[in-house]
Parts: C-alpha cells; structure tokens; sequence
C-alpha cells in the first residue's frame, strides 16, 4: 500500500509499505478514506525526528471502513464506517475507568515514561504506524473504534479522531464561567473548533492569530478577533474592562511566533545524531512559550488557562512568581479522546452543523500530495488552515 512517510528532518515522502495485517485477534484493519494532517504531525516534521525512524507512516487523524477483524473482535464489523480516535486505550483500568484515556495504564509507554500509545506518532508514544496511508491496523478494535453512519460527509466525522475533542478538552478545562469570556490564542483547527465550542456554550470569545484568512473563518463563527500586534495584550485589557478575560485557551503551543534562539536549539537538536538528541531534548529541551506566556499576562486574577497546543520542552522558563500572584489556574494534557465522543456525536450528526466541521477543510488532496501540503501548512501558504487527505 502507499503511505507518508517519515524520512529526516522536514522531509516526508509517499512510498509503498506491506500492507497492515492481524496480529492480535482484538485487531481489525481499516480501508482509509480520509486522514487529515495535524498541527502535531509538524512537531514530527521539524522537531522530534531524534524520535522517529526512517520510513515511520504519520497521521494520526483517520476514518474509514472496516476490511477484516480478528477473531475477538464482537462490536464492529466488516464494511462499518469507523472514526479513530488517535489514543489507543483498553478502557477497563485505574486510568480508563476515570476517564483518563490518554494516560491508559494497559498501553503507556513505560520505557520513555510516557502516557497512552498513540497512532501514527515518536518512540515516545509507542511508535505504532500511523493513518496518512491506504489502510491502516486498529488495536483493541473494539473498544478504539468509533462506528459512525453512512450518509454524512467524512468531514462531519473525522475530527471527532482529534482535533475536535481536543478543542473541547480545552474549553472544558478553560472552567468559563456562565455568560464569561474566553480569549483563544491561535486559530488553527483547533483554536477554530475551541473558539466555535465557546460560541456555542454561549461565551463571549475573543481569538488571536496573526493569519488574517483565519481570523475571518472565525469571526463567520460569531467570534471576536484580533490580530497578533506588539499591544494585543492592552488592546484585550481594554475589551474586558482593565480586569482580563476569565479564562484562556492556548491553542498555539510550541509553534509560537517567537521563535528566535529557541527555533535553533530545536533545528540544531533536531539534526543531531539520536543518541546525542534524545539525552539533550530529555534535560535541556525548550519551548517557544510566546503563547502560553501572553495566556499568563492577560488571564483575570483567579482566572484559569488551558494548554491545548503542545509542548515538548524539559526546561521551559516559568513565570511562577505572577502565576502564584494572580492565583492563576493552570489545567493541560493530552487529550481524552473516548471522554468527549458521546457528547460530540450529536453536535457532529446534527443536521444544523453547530460547530462547522464541515467548514474547516481548505484543502482535499490526493495521499499523493501529502509531502506538499506539509510544507504549505506549515508556512501558512495558499489560505491553508486544514488538509484532509484522500488515499
């Protein structure tokens, strides 16, 4: 079958790899049909190749149908529709039982110290082959598999693998008070789905992002947006009387524009043999914090900020001293992908389409076309926000 590949640092390519089989007989194998590229998937682009190995398959948002099923498998069946949800959890331990997914005792990998096993990603997180193929292996079928309807578009269900969870997470974890404000920073995917999700929830939402094609998708949303200026953080004083929103999502993460000696140590880290970067990334790595920093500034006293975007650093610079001032709450992690998919389905099968997930693709592309895309969207080019891939 064909699959993206990983191949060194900021060089990905399309090759033919064995086709997926059953190993376990709680495995199934899915015929892809949609498998999006993630703000995530750029982490491994440029930063966390010390991680991966050549020929890794990427992705980690995919949907498709079901095309065989081991001999344990009870609930889904060949020929159902399936979303997948980017966390592999057995959901029966101490963790899966509190609905604490991502941090599934049964698949977290233990060498590195990480939490649950994730498709498509580094040796951090299991290293299990990823979705941006033809066809990809599902593991604990049963319990890992969302089985969806068959009218709708793949773009009203493939989010529900990631990103839209994920947006959810992050305002849930925001704590907004009823009726209060919200300041989403970033308007990626994600930063599109929390700042929709606030709208939604009947919050006032304020989003910043630099990229004006991003501000507009939003504010056709009902969201407020304002621009990535030298005086933003005044500028959201003003709007919340001198006081400051109550809460702040950030949904930008180690991507921040701010990137100056840090994007060198994480290029420079990046292209250093993996037995000298793993050790330096584990210790020394650092993040590009202008977002989480800017949460920090303009979040009320007593407020809370929610880390939605990633990050990666070991010794990232913390401002404890105002954080322990203002009385901030601080709430993060990975997302808990299974949690959110009951309360999700509806708004995603909803003929009204609240939350517009079928007004977020900017770009369907062929699998062939995957190493350009990764480019473009990480340079923001050609109005790009989200890139759906088509095997």
């Amino acid at each position: 079958m064909k699959a993206l590949t990983y191949q060194s640092v900021e060089n990905v390519s399309v090759e033919e790899v064995a086709d997926p089989t059953i190993v376990e007989p709680t495995d199934a194998i899915i015929r892809v049909t949609s498998a999006a590229i993630c703000g995530s998937d750029l982490h491994l682009y440029d930063v966390f190749g010390p991680y991966l190995d050549k020929g890794d398959v990427l992705g980690h948002e995919t949907m498709g149908v079901v095309t065989a099923v081991g001999s344990a498998v009870t609930r889904v069946a060949v020929g159902d529709r399936v979303v997948v949800p980017f966390v592999i959890a057995c959901g029966e331990c101490f963790m899966c039982d509190r609905g604490l997914f991502s941090q599934c005792e049964t698949t977290q990998v233990t060498e590195y110290g990480s939490g649950a096993t994730l498709y498509g990603y580094t040796k951090l997180y299991g290293q299990v082959p990823g979705g941006q193929a033809e066809q990809l292996a599902i593991k604990r079928a049963d319990f890992n598999l969302i089985t969806v309807g068959k009218d709708l578009p793949d773009d009203r269900y493939l989010f529900l693998s990631d990103i839209l969870p994920t947006a959810w997470q992050g305002v849930e974890y925001a704590e907004v008070p009823d009726g209060g404000t919200v300041v989403v920073l970033g308007l990626g995917p994600v930063g599109q789905f929390a700042s929709r999700i606030g709208v939604h929830r009947g919050y006032r939402v304020i989003a910043v992002d630099p990229v004006v094609e991003r501000r507009a998708l939003a504010e056709k949303h009902g969201v407020e947006t304002l621009d990535l200026t030298d005086d933003v953080a005044e500028t959201i004083s003003k709007l919340t009387g001198g006081r400051g929103p109550d809460s702040v999502v950030d949904a930008v993460g180690m991507e921040a524009h701010d990137h100056g000696a840090v994007g060198l140590f994480q290029k420079a880290a990046a292209a250093l043999p993996d037995r000298i970067a793993q050790p330096l990334m584990q210790k020394a790595g650092v993040d590009s914090l202008g977002a989480m920093h800017l949460a920090f500034d303009i979040v009320r006293r007593g407020g809370t900020v929610s880390l939605s975007g990633v990050y990666g650093g070991t010794a990232d610079p913390t401002p404890f001293l105002s954080l322990f001032d203002k009385q901030i709450t601080l709430r993060m992690g990975q997302c808990n992908v299974h949690r959110w998919t009951s309360t999700l389905l509806p708004l995603v099968e909803d003929p009204a389409d609240p939350l517009g997930t079928e007004d977020l693709v900017t770009h369907h592309v062929p699998l062939d076309r995957a190493p350009e895309m990764y480019e473009i969207f990480k340079k923001k080019e050609d109005g790009c926000i989200k890139v759906v891939l088509k095997p």
